[in-house]
């Protein structure tokens, strides 16, 4: 316990180095070029405490939790006992089916859960009047970093370059952008940052450095990064593809019904 006390203690305090940068720009902003009080400054140093616990405690929890827990579960899923083939054999792609599965699951259960794309999605229901759901768009955010994950766990099991994968899905990005709404491009795109934050980011780059480090011949500083960056481009054609796939069956309702009227 004494430990744990500790450890989080060393994290705050380093939080607070991290976050000072912010404070002082802030303040700076506000005394020099404003120079006004804050408004309900009570409530915004309270506010500002409540941010460094939050944070303190998250990376403890990441140290503790969340970091061994995803080289824990590439270990076993990555067991040759497991998956059933002689220990030394050459690595074949199709022997790691179920890592790939469990790629695609945690990367849509994490997404899904993701606080900055729930607060975007809601904005963005919010501001299309309704006519954008926010569930809707936090799924089809969810499956392309299923997708993408499941893509880039593959590449790690091959052991194939990650740019030609990275230059494909911004080549396909490129192509859906002429194609969708114009309405939904920045969505879509931002939609790709809004995926890599608290809680998508250390479950997927645990999940590659224990795979990189359980697969015989990869190396984790090599193999280990680049699922973030698929996180990043999948979500992206995700949701240019939803927006499309909407628009696609609109215009097909649109054409039964004047079929019907004549």
């Amino acid at each position: 316990m004494i430990g744990f006390f500790t450890n989080l203690f060393q994290v705050t305090i380093g939080t607070i180095l991290d976050v000072l940068p912010i404070i002082l720009i802030l303040s700076l902003f506000q005394i020099v070029v404003i120079r006004r009080k804050p408004a309900n400054l009570k409530r915004v140093l309270i506010g500002f405490v409540y941010v460094l616990l939050g944070l303190s405690l998250f990376l403890v929890g990441l140290e503790q939790a969340l970091f061994p827990l995803g080289r824990t579960m590439a270990k076993m899923l990555t067991d040759p006992e497991f998956l059933g083939i002689v220990k030394g054999s050459p690595v074949r792609w199709g022997d790691y089916a179920w890592v790939y599965v469990f790629a695609a699951a945690i990367g849509f259960a994490t997404t899904v859960a993701e606080p900055s794309l729930i607060a975007v999605s809601l904005k963005a229901q919010e501001v299309s009047g309704g006519t954008l759901r926010a569930v809707g768009l936090r799924i089809a955010v969810a499956i392309g970093v299923a997708i993408g994950v499941s893509v880039g766990a593959y590449r790690i099991v091959s052991g194939t370059p990650l740019q030609y994968y990275i230059m494909a899905g911004y080549a396909v990005v490129i192509i859906q952008t002429f194609f969708a709404s114009k309405y939904i491009i920045p969505l879509a795109y931002d939609s790709g940052g809004v995926t890599t934050s608290t809680v998508t980011v250390p479950v997927v780059a645990a999940l590659g450095l224990g795979l990189a480090a359980a697969i015989p011949g990869r190396s984790p500083l090599l193999d280990g990064f680049g699922l973030i960056a698929f996180a990043s481009v999948f979500p992206i054609i995700s949701v240019l593809g939803y927006d499309m796939l909407i628009s696609w069956l609109r215009g097909r309702d649109k054409k039964t019904n004047e079929e019907i009227k004549t």
